[in-house]
């Protein structure tokens, strides 16, 4: 217990700091005098925050445009050499990964389709870029936040089985570097992504969707995820929504997974199940409007879509549900089967005033902006500034 005094002391005086940058990142562009006022300081303890942050390579300050007759303020910025953070992204077919600085900006994208699904062939390819991104910013990059298309389970992906994976360590993609490692299921983080900074924003109950290969999402309050015992909560494209004769390659029957993306539109079609079922519901999409068959097959694949999201609804009661991935193309290509399916799903209550269901802002990039924003909230806690004073050289001059 004595030892954990001093630490929380030293914790307790980077508190203010790593509130300023949160502001910082969730509304870009702010002011000095606006931060004070959100942060409920005063301006004369705002100008010491933020020259602390100056100094050590945190923020740095511009003029604001003149506004008015009141005293002159500053807009805040990531300091140009201040720490930042490799959001990546693995999903069933390709990877991605982005350079994040402290206002949530994604810098330096790279991308890479897998050769092969071998899960050490993938890592190859992003240990590689990850090696390119620390030799650009030596002592500047400070954690990995991965988003994956799998089950995470204690920090551990414990399936994923649209690459046809099962546990796979994800933790070596860090050895040796000194880098944090931080680990996601990519639904989850696009969740994350329209609450903090999209659709969502301002809910404090929020419900994100996202069609990909099968369907994931999130509860999310506050910005902040419900992922359940050990953090593998969202799975919503296993619950039995589907046919209880399927079986989905999770090993679950009658997941909704099977009745929403690509591999549902194939079986309405009478089609073999595509290899690829991003890509192969996407080229359906584009058949819809001058093939009937095709459009009969997405208007049922839509239906199933809609009527599970209302259910959903019923169980979670949200202020707003986000959509991302297919699901929007997929509303856009059968509008009214959706909307007929969605409130026929709703318990008679709701249906007065029926949660609205919105495309997310970030769209492809939702996981990504998702791994960023939990990064950086990990880079950015007490603790973490703490440790980036004691590391830090000399102050830089104001």
């Amino acid at each position: 217990m004595a030892t954990e005094r001093p630490e929380r002391a030293r914790n307790a005086r980077w508190r203010a700091a790593a509130e300023l940058l949160e502001l910082v990142r969730r509304q870009p562009g702010i002011t000095r005098a606006d931060a004070a006022r959100r942060l409920n300081v005063s301006s004369g303890t705002a100008t010491e925050i933020s020259a602390r942050l100056r100094n050590l390579r945190l923020l740095t300050e511009s003029p604001a445009p003149a506004a008015g007759r009141g005293r002159p303020t500053t807009v805040l910025h990531p300091h140009a050499r201040g720490p930042l953070v490799l959001a990546a992204e693995l999903r069933h077919e390709d990877w991605r990964v982005a350079v994040v600085t402290l206002d949530g900006r994604l810098h330096d994208v790279q991308s890479g389709r897998h050769r092969s699904q071998d899960p050490q062939s993938v890592l190859t390819d992003l240990r590689e870029a990850l090696d390119q991104a620390r030799s650009r910013y030596p002592e500047r990059l400070r954690a990995v936040s991965l988003a994956v298309a799998g089950t995470v389970r204690n920090d551990e992906l414990v399936q994923a089985s649209t690459l046809g994976w099962g546990a796979v360590d994800l933790s070596g993609l860090t050895a040796g570097t000194g880098l944090d490692f931080l680990l996601g299921n990519d639904a989850t983080l696009a969740g994350v992504a329209e609450t903090r900074t999209g659709a969502a924003a301002g809910a404090k109950t929020a419900l994100h969707l996202t069609v990909e290969v099968g369907i994931g999402g999130a509860l999310l309050l506050d910005g902040h995820p419900l992922t359940g015992a050990g953090g593998a909560g969202g799975e919503y494209g296993h619950v039995p929504f589907g046919n209880p004769a399927s079986q989905c390659p999770c090993g679950a029957r009658g997941c909704w997974d099977l009745e929403v993306d690509g591999r549902a539109l194939a079986r309405h079609l009478g089609e073999e199940p595509p290899a690829d079922p991003r890509r192969y519901a996407r080229q359906v999409l584009d058949r819809a409007p001058h093939e009937p068959r095709a459009a009969r097959a997405v208007a049922a694949t839509v239906t199933a879509l809609a009527a599970g999201i209302a259910g959903l609804a019923n169980a979670h009661a949200p202020e707003v549900i986000t959509l991302g991935g297919l699901a929007v193309p997929l509303r856009i290509a059968a509008p009214t089967e959706f909307d007929a399916a969605f409130r026929g799903g709703l318990m008679t209550f709701l249906r007065a005033q029926p949660p609205p269901v919105l495309d997310a802002v970030h769209g492809d990039d939702g996981a990504l902006h998702g791994a960023a924003a939990v990064g950086l909230d990990h880079i950015t806690s007490e603790s973490a500034l703490a440790d980036w004073a004691e590391k830090s050289p000399e102050p830089a001059a104001t």
